[in-house]
């Protein structure tokens, strides 16, 4: 085939006669090679692009259940009366997430607030720099708490410019919520 192809490029180097034109224009040799040359590039970027953003969604959805099992702690006081550390709860989260996680690439935000109206999350993000946040304040009982944690996911860019990082260092942040009330423990 590529020996016809070569054939065809001598022919049109000579000469280029309307009824050349119309039997190239005819011939089907190689076509479906050339269309998947055309069509392949962008049907590889848009199944790179889907298997990222599944692996993402992912993710998301296994940290957001862990933060929300671990959060348990803090809401029925067992954490309070334990005196658990930032490492110990992170810990906790990357436990219950199996072996998905990379411990070292969670952050926890934990605030404790008077009102629900009075929530307000933090973004860690500023100007694409991740910035590791210190808040760690479990309340007492019937406190309101806030508690995000964050993971760095290590994202490859796909074909065709699809990048799912949202920090400068080429990670997607995930993150998960989970906002209570806290039981009146003893």
């Amino acid at each position: 085939m590529l020996v016809a192809i070569a054939h065809s490029a001598r022919r049109i180097g000579k000469r280029l006669t309307p009824s050349f034109v119309r039997r190239l224009a005819r011939s089907s040799d190689g076509a479906a090679l050339i269309e998947f040359a055309i069509l392949g590039p962008a049907f590889l970027a848009l199944l790179v692009a889907i298997l990222q953003t599944g692996v993402v969604f992912l993710y998301q959805q296994v940290l957001q259940t862990a933060t929300t099992q671990t959060a348990r702690l803090i809401m029925t006081g067992q954490a309070q009366t334990q005196k658990m550390s930032s490492s110990q709860f992170l810990q906790d989260v990357c436990s219950a997430g199996g072996s998905m996680f990379t411990c070292a690439n969670l952050s926890a935000n934990i605030q404790t607030f008077s009102s629900f109206s009075g929530v307000q999350m933090t973004s860690p993000v500023s100007g694409g720099t991740f910035t590791q946040p210190t808040n760690y304040s479990l309340g007492g009982p019937g406190d309101i708490v806030l508690v995000q944690v964050f993971y760095q996911l290590p994202v490859v860019t796909a074909p065709l410019g699809f990048n799912l990082a949202n920090t400068s260092d080429g990670n997607a942040l995930i993150v998960a919520t989970s906002v209570f009330r806290n039981e009146p423990y003893q």
